[in-house]
């Protein structure tokens, strides 16, 4: 179901039928794939890829040309509560550039431009710019570099 989404024409959704997807925004050459969920007022920018069975909540904020794998899940809570009358959101900035392997779940945090984050990892805090990261909780490996990637 797609509801009051802005979406660029130029975004691919091949099984339209197969998302969740209301009050969001997709930018131009943005793929999305089947079984993902966006929750409105969340932001995806522009070239980027958002693989199968991904959960993409209220808050969150993803910039241009970023990777995420199959089964990533964003939260914007830091201690969910059922019920909880004094609930605020936590919002999460996914730099330009970031790929986010499969399974990865994120706190509320900040991933820096150019980082990579590892397949099945728990990032709880936020991830500096150009670095890798992996592990539950996940922990720098390595400073990275983006390998520079050919137009067509």
């Amino acid at each position: 179901m797609i509801r009051k989404c802005k979406i660029a024409k130029s975004v691919k959704i091949p099984f339209p039928e197969l998302v969740n997807l209301y009050g969001c925004e997709i930018k131009d050459g943005t793929f999305i794939g089947p079984f993902v969920e966006i929750q409105k007022g969340a932001k995806v920018g522009r070239r980027c890829r958002v693989q199968s069975h991904t959960f993409i909540c209220e808050g969150v904020t993803v910039k241009d040309d970023v990777f995420i794998g199959h089964g990533v899940m964003f939260t914007n809570d830091l201690f969910p509560v059922a019920n909880d009358p004094d609930w605020k959101m936590v919002k999460t900035v996914i730099e330009d550039k970031v790929s986010i392997g499969n399974n990865v779940t994120l706190l509320p945090v900040r991933v820096g431009e150019g980082s990579l984050i590892g397949a099945g990892s728990a990032v709880t805090k936020d991830v500096p710019k150009n670095t890798i990261v992996a592990g539950n909780p996940a922990k720098k490996i390595r400073n990275y570099r983006v390998r520079s990637r050919k137009s067509p």
